[in-house]
């Protein structure tokens, strides 16, 4: 009698997790640069080396891959999950320009993934109202997307499913919204039954480029928003101040016995600084603390792009975030000012600092030591972190009309890696440079075989 057992890249805890195998391939979004007809691509990268595997384009073009997930993952261990045996083998990838999503299989040769499904845009909007799907999070029941806006590009943005085995569309996952509008990232405390979200702002906001008018007029996002996991009710706002414009990447503990938190502003409207805010349960109500304070950097003006010439600063535009699976390390990636700052956030909130790499940047143009003659444009952007908590991938674009304000003479692309100590200190890998500089696109989210440090949730304490 055949014996079924769970995928093996299923870890009950992250401290199980932390076990596993090195990851041995990279999977990695490619965005078209010029927007001009040629399709997006999905990359897959030898870690061991820092070559390019492969590269499979998408069938259509202008698309705009974003932050694209797993079909299943570790939260399908869960006691009350309904599909216990099923195994990590599709990538779904959302296409936030296009509302199209892609599913590659990665089982019969990961080297090389194969598109077995195409999910129109109508079909999108159909069943679910939504429009834009941004990130996608593998679930306990079902695979979740999130969507920034509605079919006409407007408010309000949210949640919706998708089957686990169809990959069909099921719908919105909202039941009862209450006061929520924008919309961004989401995650959960699975242990809590609470979901998380985040604001970004809706499509027409922010399709054309950042507007200066909304940022000085405060009207992109800022808080996060806290929901009944199970009943899909929204039960508490949070604002994080309106002056801290664009609430993005939430990075819950991963021990589901833990309430806290972690999410990035962007950019602060009174003095161009980047914050980082724990969210935290007290006395059963959920509240956000600023507990990282990263500031703008003086200038040239000569040497800035048009909108922020007249501030003579480059502001770090914190865009991403990456908790290690022990939660200790936070990894914070400074896009404006080409900074990879580590904070051990073993005190949720006293946060020190371990660590810093700076590549690439809006003014810096730091050198990577593979080229040292060649200065980079772009900066650590999309960052993560492997399940052991020793390396760290990150690309250096963000999207596309977004990198071409604060990168007018275009986004070169390339992949960096560091190291983390014991201590927590960051060593950038002198020999690991992944150069799409022939390819002439731009590298954005990635994915690590096996999972990573912001793929899975879990179910059972550390």
């Amino acid at each position: 009698m055949a014996l079924i057992q769970p995928d093996p890249t299923f870890y009950p805890s992250a401290r199980d997790a932390m076990r596993a195998p090195k990851e041995e391939l990279a999977y990695v979004a490619l965005l078209d640069a010029e927007g001009q007809g040629r399709p997006d691509g999905l990359a897959t990268i030898d870690l061991s080396n820092g070559s390019i595997v492969s590269v499979a384009d998408m069938p259509n073009a202008g698309d705009e891959l974003h932050h694209f997930g797993w079909n299943v993952c570790s939260a399908a261990l869960c006691p009350y999950a309904p599909h216990p045996h099923v195994e990590r083998r599709y990538l779904v990838l959302p296409g936030l320009r296009s509302s199209r999503i892609y599913v590659f299989d990665v089982k019969d040769d990961p080297r090389r993934p194969r598109l077995v499904k195409t999910i129109e845009p109508e079909t999108v909007f159909e069943k679910t109202g939504y429009s834009r799907p941004h990130t996608v999070h593998c679930g306990t029941d079902a695979i979740y997307v999130s969507a920034l806006g509605n079919v006409d590009g407007d408010a309000p943005g949210g949640v919706f499913t998708l089957d686990h085995d169809t990959f069909e569309p099921k719908g919105r996952w909202e039941a009862d919204r209450g006061p929520q509008e924008l919309h961004y990232d989401f995650w959960w405390h699975l242990g809590n039954d609470t979901m998380i979200t985040s604001e970004w702002g809706t499509p027409n906001q922010i399709e054309a480029g950042p507007s200066l008018d909304l940022l000085v007029g405060r009207q992109y996002g800022h808080r996060l928003h806290v929901w009944d996991l199970t009943k899909r009710r929204h039960l508490q706002e949070i604002d994080l101040g309106d002056q801290h414009q664009m609430a993005l990447e939430l990075r819950p503990a991963h021990d589901p016995s833990k309430t806290h938190g972690f999410v990035n502003t962007v950019i602060s409207v009174e003095d161009l600084s980047a914050n980082i805010f724990t969210w935290y349960q007290e006395n059963g109500v959920w509240k956000a603390k600023k507990i990282i304070t990263i500031p703008a950097e003086p200038a040239d003006a000569d040497l800035l792009p048009e909108p922020l010439k007249q501030f003579g600063a480059v502001p770090p535009l914190v865009t991403d975030i990456s908790l290690t699976l022990d939660d200790r390390i936070l990894l914070v990636s400074c896009w404006g000012t080409g900074e990879l700052k580590a904070y051990d956030v073993s005190e949720p909130f006293s946060p020190r600092e371990t660590g810093s790499v700076r590549v690439g940047g809006i003014v810096g143009r730091a050198a990577h030591p593979a080229h040292p003659e060649r200065a980079l444009n772009g900066g650590p952007q999309m960052v993560e972190a492997s399940r052991d908590g020793r390396r760290v991938y990150f690309s250096n674009s963000l999207y596309r009309s977004w990198d071409d304000v604060f990168y007018p003479d275009g986004v070169s692309s390339w992949i960096a890696k560091v190291d983390i100590g014991d201590d927590g200190s960051l060593t950038l890998d002198e020999d690991f440079f992944v150069d799409f500089a022939s390819d002439g696109r731009r590298a954005h989210q990635i994915r690590l075989q096996g999972g990573d440090s912001s793929s899975d949730s879990y179910c059972f304490p550390s």
